[in-house]
């Protein structure tokens, strides 16, 4: 039955799903807006993205997960159903094996929350992957052998780092500074220092297209609009890449201090081979410009950007529920 195996990357900030044979077939944001008075779910996905700041009051846009943990269990479990039937269709006679990820370092209770919301949006099976080895799955390293590989999973709400050798995670660490942390960080900036209110969008957008936390060469240059502080009008401001550089750095830091953390719990053996191969960077965080510089200008590894960072989590945790069936 070729599509009865998914694979579930439950993102802070998007959800992928992957069946096997097919590879990722949905990729949507983890928003889902609802009416206060009527309790219904209005929209899921990209639709209530759009929806983000800008409704009216009785109808709100939230983010079920938060930092790689479901913060809302019932409004998951919906939206969770809604993909998974989005994507295979309501057409299918068999329940599908679902396997979904989570960060390193969630506790029983929280996978627990996971396992049932899957088997709730209609799994027969439920297998639950941690995240930094679905990431290593996903972007081609072979986990089985004795050698060490050092993955830096940066996605929405968590920053998810992993020595892992002979498929199985050797020292690791998860740090709740990821992708809407640079954006809330971009929003303290505009405020403290232009006097301006943006919302997490055009933030998202700023770290999108001039976001920097290593500066080489040109400063480009952004124009942004908001709300003055002051008059309360709106108000149009140019914005530098060497800004958004300032207001990342701290964000950056931390990251760079818990990969360093990692690398002093790894075994002598293992950290030479991470000398020799590099540091494996994935997720969407990871995109943001200038990171595998400062990394290796700071670690003194050479760090490398997997070839689709966003899709590896997903592609990893599919292959993962493909490779349980073979043992089957």
């Amino acid at each position: 039955m070729a599509n009865s195996d998914i694979g579930v990357d439950l993102g802070t900030a998007s959800v992928l799903v992957y069946i096997s044979g097919r590879g990722v077939v949905l990729k949507e944001p983890s928003v889902v807006a609802f009416d206060r008075d009527s309790k219904k779910i209005v929209a899921i996905g990209e639709e209530a993205r759009l929806m983000l700041g800008r409704t009216p009051g009785n109808i709100v846009a939230i983010r079920p997960l938060r930092q790689g943990v479901i913060s809302d269990y019932t409004v998951t479990e919906k939206m969770l159903k809604h993909f998974i039937q989005k994507a295979i269709g309501k057409r299918t006679f068999r329940k599908p094996r679902i396997s979904v990820c989570v960060p390193s370092r969630v506790t029983e209770v929280e996978k627990k929350a996971v396992e049932d919301a899957a088997y709730q949006a209609g799994a027969r099976e439920v297998a639950v992957i941690e995240e930094p080895i679905a990431a290593a799955i996903g972007a081609g390293v072979d986990i089985t052998k004795p050698c060490g590989n050092m993955i830096v999973d940066i996605g929405g709400g968590t920053t998810d780092i992993a020595v892992i050798s002979l498929g199985g995670v050797v020292a690791s660490t998860s740090v709740k500074i990821a992708g809407d942390d640079f954006d809330e960080a971009i929003v303290r900036y505009m405020r403290k220092k232009h006097n301006l209110l943006i919302g997490e969008r055009t933030a998202e957008e700023i770290k999108i297209q001039i976001g920097t936390c290593f500066l080489t060469g040109e400063d480009i240059t952004m124009d942004v609009r908001g709300r003055n502080l002051v008059s309360g009008l709106p108000r149009k401001v140019t914005v530098t890449a060497s800004e958004t550089e300032e207001a990342l750095r701290e964000s950056v830091s931390q990251i760079i201090e818990a990969i360093h953390e990692v690398l002093e719990k790894t075994p002598p053996e293992l950290a030479a081979d991470i000398a020799d191969r590099g540091i494996v960077m994935t997720g969407g965080g990871c995109l943001l410009r200038g990171l595998e510089d400062l990394i290796e200008d700071r670690i003194g590894i050479n760090a490398i950007t997997a070839e689709d960072p966003m899709l590896c989590v997903a592609i990893g945790t599919g292959l993962f529920i493909e490779y349980l069936g073979k043992d089957q």
